[in-house]
């Protein structure tokens, strides 16, 4: 956009609330770089995306199981600021220091954990993994660094052998010094040479506390004295060369360390574009998820954008965010307001009571406009905005003493500029449009620059108090009044945004509510002319009438929605009542067909039992299975509703037998192909190589072409080898793996250390963002070899680690 008017429409300000919502540094620097842009396809995409963002946190909020897919909710606070580090990354040479290390990896760690997550939602969610997407994927290097820094940023004992070996000579040597002193101490102890008993540190050596003046009495080397000047701080001969030792370990550790650090540096620099996509993606995700957090707070809507050749400005109950975020703190309600303009009417002149809302109006469309164009969601229930080349606007009065500006001239200047730049795919903002001036010529010259914004097509809103616009507005083309309501029985402004036609200024009432002596207000008033206490007197009945109007449409809207409610009430009442019926139905006949079924199977074991004739019990078997169908058929046509399709085809449908079909037939295990049908109720199939007929009541199911039967009976199934456990090693690593592939290997870890008779086992899964250790925790609490479990010592990883016991 070429001209916003930020600075009069507070975008600043605006900025300031949305840093808010921002949970890391990273994410603030995105909120600064927030600018009003007029490229469709970035508002689309942008747009886009922020609806994803809503629909993520609403998911993430609902209670849902923890599994592959789940949205969870995505954490960007203290957030470590890595920026300075990958610029030194870029620097041939330049080596990080540890804490720089650390805070990378554990950035790194923390954009590994967010793109796991939001990849994992790609087929609901694929813009967000799209973007998440282009961080890279940094397990392999994290895996290969993770653990060799501490969060002090000092180097781990074992991040080399040789820092574990000279570290570890360290440790010995400190103690054959301390060892020496200690005999040296006990040597003097009572010779009155010691000044204290103990053993101190003088310039990274190791000494010990002498009275002033007996050094004599001792063979040292003097390494200070203290602020009174009573103690000398003495490092005896003995100890000399254990202390020189000492210092060289120490310069040899200092050297190994920097080789590591220069060494880690290294390998991150390899991949120094991936950690500068990985921190930019981060930035970006943390101030997108603000975007959503706000939309949330503010019941905001994502903004649609007309058409060109249909433009259109649109607000529903829009609100002004900075109003509103400080009239929340003072417990009190922010009144909206809804408007539309399009391509016939495009001006709206605004006109109403002081101190009644008309700037707080005209702020709201230009702010909320600017807002829609940063790709930032809208306070309001529904919005739609041309795309604007610019916004421009004269709001509040600009002064100037030093300039020599009165109200009128920094007025007519502003105006004059906003003429000359003004085109079709501007909006237009204009305060008190005319004012500081001859109430005629000002509404005169009000009138005129109206009518050359109209010639423009520009989308403008003026507030006025000059009854030549308001007439003007009345007359005009194009041109819509508005009105800010007065409460003519409190003398209070109601706030609320009227259309069609214009407000009285009730100036008067207005003073006298502030505070003006009466008996002055009345002198105003009887001074009045007849013409403008008529002309007030019309105004403010139009506004009483328009304000009824308005209330007669609101209660034919509840009526309207009250009855359509109540009409979907009886919709639904009368649904239930005919399943609760068709369900009766259902169950009776289930009941019927039971008892028929089991007097059917009685009277065949008494004709196995009383006779050895098969084929008549095989003719009575058809014949049951042939009476039942025919009983579902007949339930179904005239059971059943026609057009109740769907529960129909619950029942089941006659077997289609055609020939060269593939079935599966009673008490045969693999499927059979139909070779013909030789009558009513018997068939010739062939399964392998033997060919047979058999009663159509045999069928069990016609197979669709492919499926293949199972070569093995159901209940046989192979096991893998038995479990390989070496007993020196008793844990699991899961860091860098997804929460569904970790829960899946700690099964089988726990099922191979019971087998094992393993009673403890560790599994580590690191800190990130708790997704691991949640996944983790909720398979052991309900896997049966687990008796009992908890985060490990500090010993053995912290929180970072699970120890679990399990069950003998």
């Amino acid at each position: 956009m070429t001209h916003t008017s930020a600075d009069l429409l507070e975008f600043e300000s605006l900025r300031e609330l949305l840093v808010r919502y921002a949970g890391s540094a990273m994410g603030r620097a995105e909120v600064s770089k927030v600018r009003p842009a007029a490229d469709r396809s970035w508002l689309a995409e942008t747009h886009a995306l922020n609806t994803e963002a809503i629909e993520y946190l609403r998911a993430a909020a609902k209670p849902q199981p923890a599994a592959r897919g789940a949205a969870v909710r995505l954490r960007f606070l203290d957030l470590p600021d890595s920026r300075e580090a990958a610029g030194k990354l870029r620097i041939e040479g330049a080596v990080l220091e540890g804490k720089e290390i650390f805070d990378l990896l554990s950035l790194l760690d923390r954009a590994a954990d967010t793109r796991m997550l939001l990849m994992s939602v790609r087929e609901r969610f694929p813009l967000l993994s799209a973007k998440a997407a282009r961080m890279g994927e940094m397990r392999p290097l994290l895996r290969e660094l993770s653990g060799r820094i501490q969060p002090d940023g000092s180097l781990a004992d074992d991040a080399s052998v040789a820092l574990h070996r000279i570290r570890r000579g360290i440790e010995k040597q400190k103690r054959l010094i301390q060892d020496s002193l200690e005999r040296f101490l006990r040597a003097h102890r009572s010779d009155g040479v010691l000044q204290e008993d103990f053993v101190t540190l003088r310039n990274d050596r190791f000494v010990v506390p002498i009275v002033t003046g007996q050094q004599g009495r001792v063979e040292g080397v003097i390494h200070g004295s203290s602020g009174s000047g009573h103690t000398l701080f003495v490092e005896p001969f003995e100890t000399i060369e254990l202390n020189n030792e000492l210092v060289r370990m120490t310069e040899e550790e200092a050297r190994e360390a920097h080789r590591i650090l220069r060494e880690m540096t290294q390998r991150l620099r390899r991949h120094s574009e991936e950690i500068a996509a990985s921190i930019e993606g981060m930035g970006e995700l943390d101030w997108l998820f603000g975007k959503a957090t706000f939309a949330a707070d503010f019941e905001c809507s994502i903004p649609r954008f007309s058409p060109p050749d249909a433009p259109r400005l649109h607000l529903d109950a829009a609100r002004h965010p900075l109003l509103e975020d400080v009239l929340r703190r003072q417990r009190k309600p922010v009144v909206p307001i809804s408007l539309t303009l399009d391509p016939d009417c495009r001006t709206l002149l605004l006109s109403g009571p002081n101190t009644g809302g008309k700037t707080v109006a005209l702020k709201t469309v230009g702010l909320l406009a600017l807002m829609a164009q940063s790709g930032i969601p809208v306070p309001a229930s529904e919005a739609e905005f041309p795309v604007f080349e610019q916004v421009l606007a004269d709001l509040g009065d600009q002064q100037s003493i030093a300039e020599s500006l009165s109200s009128f001239s920094a007025h007519i200047r502003r105006v004059k500029e906003i003429l000359e730049i003004v085109t079709q795919d501007s909006l237009v903002l204009l305060d008190e449009l005319g004012r500081a001036t001859d109430p005629e010529e000002g509404g005169s010259l009000g009138v005129a620059i109206i009518e050359h914004l109209c010639s423009w097509k520009a989308f403008t809103l003026a507030s006025t108090h000059l009854l030549a616009l308001k007439v003007y507005g009345a007359r005009r083309e194009g041109v819509i009044n508005g009105s800010m309501g007065f409460d003519r029985e409190t003398l209070q402004p109601t706030y609320r945004l009227r259309l069609g036609a214009p407000g009285e200024s009730a100036g008067l009432a207005i003073a006298q509510q502030l505070g003006m002596p009466g008996d002055l207000v009345e002198k105003a008033r009887a001074a009045m002319s007849t013409r403008e206490r008529d002309l007030s007197d019309f105004l403010a009945q139009l506004q009483e009438r328009t304000a009824a109007l308005a209330a007669a449409a609101e209660r034919l809207e509840e009526q309207r929605q009250s009855l359509s409610e109540r009409e979907r009430a009886v919709a639904r009442e009368w649904e239930q009542k005919e399943s609760a019926k068709l369900k009766e139905l259902e169950r009776r006949v289930e009941v019927l067909m039971g008892n028929f079924e089991e007097q059917a199977r009685q009277t065949m074991d008494t004709i196995l039992a009383g006779a050895q004739q098969r084929k008549a019990a095989e003719q009575a078997r058809r014949k049951v299975a042939g009476t039942m169908r025919e009983m579902r058929h007949q339930f179904q046509a005239t059971v059943l509703p026609a057009g109740d399709a769907a529960r129909q085809g619950e029942l089941a449908q006659p077997l289609r037998l055609a020939e060269g079909a593939r079935v599966r037939l009673r008490n045969v295990r693999e499927p059979a192909r139909v070779r013909r049908r030789l009558s009513d109720d018997r068939l010739e199939v062939e399964t392998g190589f033997l060919k047979m007929q058999v009663p159509i009541d045999d069928v069990l199911e016609v197979l669709p072409e492919g499926a293949a039967g199972s070569p093995l009976p159901a209940n046989v199934s192979f096991q893998p080898a038995g479990p390989r456990w070496d007993v020196s090693h008793r844990e699991i690593n899961l860091i860098g793996k997804r929460a569904e592939e970790a829960v899946q290997e700690v099964d089988k870890f726990l099922d191979q250390a019971v087998m094992a008779s393993v009673s403890r086992v560790r599994i580590v899964h690191g800190h990130g963002m708790g997704v691991l250790k949640r996944a983790v925790a909720m398979l052991l609490a309900q896997h049966p070899h687990v008796e009992k479990f908890y985060a490990a010592p500090q010993s053995e990883g912290g929180s970072g680690a699970t120890i679990a016991e399990l069950k003998e």
